[in-house]
């Protein structure tokens, strides 16, 4: 679909500029704690004594030596990360190399060799690996700094030396050790405290309700049990402060698991809540309640219903990808462990080739609970799914025969991280083609032009971009304004059943605009969707436009228009209004310079105006596939 560079999953997101969501599940006072005993004297009483301390403990890598013997899922695995850390040896030392004003690129790069270099020195013990990350940690402990301006990077770096002391069982050179642990403390822990010099607008994250959280306090967690032998009280109020700042996040899954930043974001955020609790049950002996925080396990639900389309595509709202970049999602299977369901478990992608497998950079950790996989439940993926919370989503599946069947459609708002003016927007796949688009992810480098991406007010230079405002997504606009920034758009109510519906309150997108707005969706047969919106005008109201963005070509016809892809057909039938014709409006190239580009990208519309208000204030298309 894109033909723009596929931008890394994380980079530089100035997450500090975003606006603050104005949909609260709970009162800030009122949301869930993490159980949170920790002082020194918790961490000299309970700290694992021996190494591996952190995701791994003796039990866990004595099963790990086992499996990759008898199970052809962790035997693959762990031959694709064997061949990539030998792989590493033939390439350079880590240098500090800064991207703009990031060293992303370097510090998620450390953090794949010590997943992969790390692992096998765990499993093989052999001195070239160790040597190696030897001379990795110690590249990176002379780093100048580790970047505290953007704390992914000193997050990640932290993460991945924490994991390089602590996998290397005390067999680096005692020299190293000292050094790394002094790096950890000086470049990692002090520059996130302001009281030993660090600066307060580098630690806005710390009490934060997006992925930043979780990752910043993640790695800060790694650091401290890294360093928790040699400082203890600093290391206890680190791990204390950061076990008060997560249920800012956590609570984002609340109440029914949905992840507001998309499922691609749901992998990074999620990724680091996983790291820390595993780290804190090898370390400490419990997660301290992160398994039980509502709408955490339910989530992977909305991760698998959101990321096994029959296109093998995401449901790419928000600033999300188009399709995953590796094969078998290894955070997922952590869930596959804890509820032993097999739809969470990838095993056939699990089984790529060792030597064309495409690994997370996580892999190595992954290792940990892939390793402890046991099937409990055949238990099989709702065909219809609905989840309410910040960003509602609906899903309804096709099954057996009608398994090409999928249609997805969100609610929210733009004011939430990653968020778009994409309230009402839905995407359609059937027959193998997917005939309604979201235009997916935005390059984030378009800062570095001057533009700003990332404030979220009304009048925001965000919403310029088709990517991040209504007019390029399949919603309705009025008078050809941009939707209301912080007008959260909630479920009204859901019906289950072989012809299942959901209809979302739209009205609060459009305050100032319409007296109300309400859109449902029916599934009405195993080949059509039928989409209705119910709108009451005000007396400011001039013109309602109906938006449907695809890839599709179009032929316009009497009552509505033909779209042909794939050889495949299917009919947009105009239902309400047969009276007024549908018009194309060329989306490639696209409106604004900095839009990404999308081949044959097009908005199909048709426009009411004002003096047809008392007429008819319903609109109902079909869309129906040609066979």
């Amino acid at each position: 679909m894109n033909k723009t560079l596929t931008i890394p999953v994380i980079l530089i997101v100035l997450a500090m500029n975003q606006a603050t969501p104005v949909f609260t599940q709970v009162k800030d006072q009122e949301l869930p704690k993490l159980q949170n005993p920790f002082s020194a004297s918790y961490i000299r009483e309970n700290l694992a004594k021996s190494k591996p301390q952190m995701i791994f403990n003796e039990q866990i890598l004595t099963g790990l030596k086992g499996r990759i013997k008898t199970d052809p899922v962790i035997g693959n695995l762990y031959q694709a990360i064997r061949l990539s850390a030998f792989a590493i040896l033939e390439k350079p030392v880590i240098k500090r190399v800064q991207t703009s004003n990031a060293i992303l690129d370097i510090s998620r790069e450390l953090l794949r060799r010590v997943n992969m270099l790390g692992l096998v020195y765990l499993v093989e013990g052999d001195k070239t690996i160790l040597d190696r990350i030897n001379q990795e940690v110690l590249a990176t402990s002379r780093f100048t700094d580790w970047n505290p301006p953007v704390y992914l990077d000193v997050a990640e770096i932290c993460m991945a030396i924490s994991l390089a002391l602590d996998w290397t069982l005390d067999d680096l050179p005692e020299s190293t050790i000292k050094e790394a642990k002094k790096a950890l403390i000086e470049k990692g822990i002090y520059p996130s405290w302001e009281e030993y010099g660090g600066n307060k607008d580098n630690i806005w994250w710390i009490n934060h309700y997006n992925n930043w959280n979780q990752v910043c306090n993640g790695g800060m967690i790694a650091a401290s049990i890294a360093i928790a032998g040699d400082d203890p009280e600093l290391a206890a109020k680190t791990i204390r402060r950061s076990l008060d700042g997560l249920p800012n996040v956590l609570s984002s899954y609340m109440p029914e698991g949905i992840y507001p930043e998309s499922p691609m974001y749901w992998d990074y955020g999620t990724s680091y809540t996983v790291l820390t609790l595993s780290m804190l049950e090898t370390a400490f002996g419990s997660d301290f309640g992160h398994k039980s925080y509502p709408g955490f396990m339910q989530s992977a639900t909305y991760k698998y219903m959101t990321s096994n389309l029959p296109s093998g595509w995401y449901y790419n709202f928000a600033d999300c990808a188009d399709k995953p970049e590796v094969d078998g999602n290894i955070i997922i299977a952590w869930f596959a462990v804890q509820t032993g369901k097999r739809m969470f478990y990838d095993r056939e992608k699990f089984l790529t080739p060792a030597k064309d497998i495409r690994l997370s950079y996580l892999t190595g950790a992954a290792m940990a609970w892939l390793s402890q996989y046991k099937e409990t439940s055949g238990e099989k993926p709702p065909a219809n799914w609905v989840g309410k919370g910040k960003t509602p989503i609906a899903v309804f599946s096709g099954e057996g025969e009608n398994s090409d069947y999928y249609f997805a459609a969100k609610g929210g708002c733009g004011a939430v991280s990653h968020g778009n003016m994409d309230a009402g927007s839905f995407i359609f796949e059937l027959s193998g083609v997917r005939w309604s688009i979201d235009p997916g992810i935005q390059s984030y480098m378009i800062g570095e032009e001057g533009f700003d991406l990332w404030r979220q007010c009304q009048d925001c230079q965000r919403w310029e971009l088709l990517t991040k405002n209504n007019l390029g997504h399949s919603t309705i606009t009025v008078d050809g304004k941009r939707h209301i920034v912080d007008g959260y758009a909630l479920i009204k109510e859901q019906r289950t059943g072989k012809n299942p519906a959901v209809t979302f309150d739209l009205s609060p997108t459009f305050k100032g605009q319409l007296k109300s707005a309400f859109r449902k969706f029916t599934r009405d047969s195993e080949r059509s969707l039928l989409i209705e919106d119910e709108i009451k005008p005000d007396e400011t109201t001039k013109e309602v436009t109906w938006q449907l963005i695809t890839q599709a070509d179009v032929k316009i016809v009497a009552d509505g228009a033909i779209l042909k892809q794939d050889g495949k057909k299917l009919k947009l039938t105009n239902i309400s209004h047969p009276g007024i014709r549908f018009t194309v409006v060329s989306l490639d190239p696209p409106p604004h310079k900095l839009d990404k580009q999308i081949d044959g990208l097009k908005r199909i519309e048709f426009r009411i105006p004002v003096d047809l208000r008392g007429k008819n204030t319903n609109i109902a298309i079909s869309m129906r596939l040609n066979e």
